[in-house]
């Protein structure tokens, strides 16, 4: 077996990213000696980190073919979908009062739904094909005259697959209501167009794109003239959208880390996606019965959701110390029993039960996958022996 590869493998892409080294290397100076405070703009301490922050604003912008000035800083994608999903809705609520979402959407979205659904609006929760793609036809008959908002993640955290953003963004355009997209796990990773898409806002997470955790940003279409009740109160920082002092170190890292995808990802694109076929194909070819989960093609090649059937999924994970693998989303981790996402695929309980997420990412090797392979296939065959 190689040499050079250190265990234990990281393949766990989906619930965090590496800090790429040429974002920390942008971050640097401002936790150091550009410290000061950007919303201070009676001299230069203020005034290079505000510089510094409008830059990275333009950098995450350009990544999704916006304006910067459609670019809120937040804390990450859950503070960004909060506010999207809960600010709009209070808004808006005494005109419209029903929002669609789907079934196999992040926890903190379907949380948002279900709080306002407890403060009086109502929701539809759509159900997702075996594939795990939305079906447009029960789309466009879900979303009548009182709807004000359509949520559809861009790309699935648990199985990987894309959902047809651009066809959903042209039925909410003909509909005349919102459309929002959860891109936490697709920026950065596809190619994005919040224009072509017909978009009104996007949540984008930091650390999902080898940038910083702790920092995110809400896109918001000016020409939709969107309005928001605010869900944090305080100095009216981010056009009075986000409340509280933006750290120039994690803005210019995300801004960085934008910036650094937007210039690789097509080349990166092209390696996740063979190195996806030489694990899959090893695996599947290895393992009789072994299944892959969500659509065959249209999903990102990082994200690799495999079932064994006959064994136990806890069991199989706790073989697997050699590889940094989860058995579903990190932000479901503390929830017991099978994945929701899974289900809603109509997966069988058992079989759901045994379900790994494998993530492969920009520092993964092919020495590693090949790794991986051999590791996944002599435990499985040892579990199964011993059953």
């Amino acid at each position: 077996m190689t040499t050079d590869i250190q265990l234990p493998i990281y393949m766990d892409y989906q619930a965090t990213t590496p800090l790429d080294p040429r974002v920390l290397e942008t971050m640097m100076p401002f936790l150091t000696t550009r410290f000061g405070n950007p919303h201070s703009s009676s001299h230069k301490f203020g005034w290079e980190t505000a510089d510094a922050i409008e830059r990275a604003r333009g950098e995450v912008a350009a990544l999704v073919g916006a304006g910067p000035k459609e670019v809120i800083f937040t804390s990450g994608a859950t503070e960004s979908n909060n506010l999207a999903i809960k600010g709009l809705a209070r808004f808006y609520r005494k005109h419209r009062s029903h929002m669609v979402t789907v079934a196999t959407e992040h926890k903190c979205v379907l949380e948002s739904f279900a709080a306002m659904e407890r403060e009086g609006m109502s929701v539809t929760y759509l159900p997702v094909k075996p594939d795990g793609l939305v079906d447009l036809g029960a789309l466009r008959a879900a979303i009548g005259d009182q709807t004000l908002l359509v949520s559809v993640m861009a790309v699935n955290n648990e199985i990987g697959v894309i959902q047809p953003l651009a066809e959903i963004g042209a039925l909410c355009r003909e509909r005349r209501v919102f459309f929002h997209t959860d891109a936490a796990q697709a920026a950065g990773k596809i190619a994005l167009d919040v224009n072509e898409m017909n978009i009104d806002l996007m949540s984008i997470s930091g650390h999902k794109v080898y940038g910083p955790k702790g920092i995110g940003a809400l896109y918001s279409r000016a020409a939709s003239r969107l309005k928001f009740d605010p869900i944090i109160s305080g100095g009216g920082q981010e056009g009075g959208l986000r409340s509280g002092t933006l750290s120039p170190a994690l803005c210019a890292g995300l801004g960085a880390a934008c910036a650094v995808a937007a210039d690789e990802m097509e080349a990166e694109g092209k390696r996740l996606e063979r190195q996806f076929d030489r694990f899959v194909g090893g695996v599947l070819d290895g393992v009789p019965g072994a299944v892959l989960n969500g659509h065959r093609d249209r999903r990102i090649p990082g994200n690799i959701s495999l079932s064994f059937p006959g064994l136990d999924g806890a069991l199989l994970l706790a073989q697997l110390r050699e590889l940094a693998v989860s058995s579903g989303a990190a932000c479901a981790s503390a929830v017991a029993g099978p994945s929701y996402v899974l289900q809603a695929l109509g997966v069988e309980e058992r079989l759901a039960q045994a379900t790994i997420r494998f993530g492969i990412g920009r520092f993964t090797t092919d020495a590693e996958i090949d790794y991986a392979v051999d590791t996944v296939i002599r435990k499985v065959t040892q579990l199964r022996k011993a059953a």
